[in-house]
């Protein structure tokens, strides 16, 4: 049986690899230490089909180490402490010549088994690549984490998958027994999602669909032969981000119904408990924030519950969780102001701190100036007094708009008492 063509198409060399500039690009971070061959055990953060197994695979290759695989999906710890013993005798004690262990999707291992790596990562037995669709801060073990540098993976822009296109049809020789015209590439990019993997495969099916030996792909004909080849929900990658996102966009938008249909998919396609709840969580301050503050509350509840229960009864709090949240007033307000004073951070820098409210716990910071005149605001009516606390250059700067609902007018009626003239509310 033919691989598929993402599979026939695997770069093998660093210079075949696609994307990723900032990480093995000519100034990549990662580009000198595996010429050197002096490879720290990471961790490979990002979305389905970017290149993470790919580069793996290239790390071993170019820095001539032992590579061996394990699936977080279908290995326990007896599976890892075989492989970490097999690994000692293959590659020493040498760190240069330390053999790699790959494991994907090591978000999936259980506590037991990332503590089961702990100490072939310390001693340099192996050296550890992972790679995850997951914040590995919330799916990697502190002790594991600590032992590893973090490389985030970033996203496939159209241009790179044009790229790729081209390159298969350049390239592959079952594709070169046919005449393909890339006509339109949209049709394709959209369905792909930017999941590399999932676009050749769309590619592949759409081309020997066709009886004939010359094939025009256009947005019209991608569209037909893809939308009665529905692919079921794939918890590993396929339609996991399309669901989650409508997921999301449903209880954002305030639709219920539309919020436990997409739930329901989640569910019957096996996604992880705490994937769904996590997502809750962030939508719960992203989305809905000072407008009704216990929706953090519930989520963070609905996350610490589904936990500990697991399925299937978990589908009903994850049910409860949605449709509150849906059924929740809606604000964005908090989000876009840390966006705001991020941004201002990064245009302004390091701005000085006003003394008035410095810490002073040493004579000589009383001595220069730190802390005074500030004002102890429960010494003053209403427990607030009006002082300075931004740095002079960016005085009377407004980040935090509250949101026209309930809980945040009276916010801001609040704040027009105290800041009227200062900020403007």
């Amino acid at each position: 049986m033919n691989a598929p063509l993402a599979e026939r198409l695997r770069p093998k060399t660093l210079a075949d690899y696609i994307s990723q500039v900032h990480l093995v690009g000519e100034h990549g971070t990662l580009t000198k230490q595996i010429e050197q061959g002096l490879i720290p055990s990471l961790i490979l953060w990002g979305p389905p089909g970017i290149g993470k197994t790919t580069l793996a695979n290239i790390i071993a290759t170019e820095s001539k180490r032992p590579f061996y695989t394990l699936s977080a999906i279908s290995s326990g710890v007896k599976d890892v402490r075989e492989v970490i013993e097999k690994a000692k005798g293959s590659g020493g004690l040498f760190t240069t010549k330390n053999p790699i262990l790959f494991i994907d999707e090591i978000h999936r291992f259980s506590k037991s088994q990332q503590d089961s790596l702990l100490q072939a990562v310390e001693k340099g037995w192996v050296t550890l690549i992972g790679a995850t669709t997951e914040n590995p801060s919330f799916e990697v073990i502190p002790a594991l984490l600590s032992r590893c540098q973090v490389y985030i993976l970033k996203p496939f822009n159209k241009e790179d998958l044009e790229t790729l296109l081209k390159r298969a049809i350049k390239e592959d020789e079952q594709l070169a027994k046919k005449t393909i015209v890339l006509k339109e590439t949209e049709a394709l990019i959209r369905l792909s999602g930017g999941d590399a993997r999932k676009l050749l495969n769309i590619f592949e099916l759409v081309i020997n669909s066709e009886a004939t030996d010359k094939v025009t792909i256009t947005n019209e004909s991608v569209l037909n032969k893809v939308q009665n080849n529905t692919v079921r929900y794939d918890k590993t990658g396929e339609q996991h981000y399309d669901i989650v996102s409508a997921f999301i966009k449903s209880i954002r938008g305030s639709d219920p119904n539309a919020a436990v249909y997409y739930l329901a998919r989640m569910v019957e396609g096996g996604e992880d408990v705490k994937f769904i709840a996590r997502r809750l969580l962030i939508l719960a301050s992203e989305d809905i924030g000072n407008a009704n503050p216990t929706a953090l509350v519930m989520a963070n509840t609905t996350f610490q519950a589904v936990s500990t229960i697991g399925y299937p009864e978990s589908r009903i709090i994850l049910s409860q969780c949605a449709t509150y949240l849906a059924c929740s007033p809606k604000s964005n307000a908090a989000y876009m102001a840390i966006g705001n004073a991020q941004q201002l951070v990064k245009n302004t820098g390091d701005l000085s701190i006003p003394l008035a409210i410095r810490n002073a716990p040493t004579k000589l910071m009383k001595e220069i100036g730190y802390g005074d005149n500030y004002k102890y605001s429960h010494d003053y009516e209403n427990n607030f007094a009006n002082q300075e606390f931004l740095p002079e250059e960016i005085k009377n700067t407004t980040l935090y708009q509250p949101g026209n609902n309930a809980r945040e007018n009276a916010q801001r009626d609040f704040l027009r008492t105290r800041w009227k003239e200062k900020y403007g509310y």
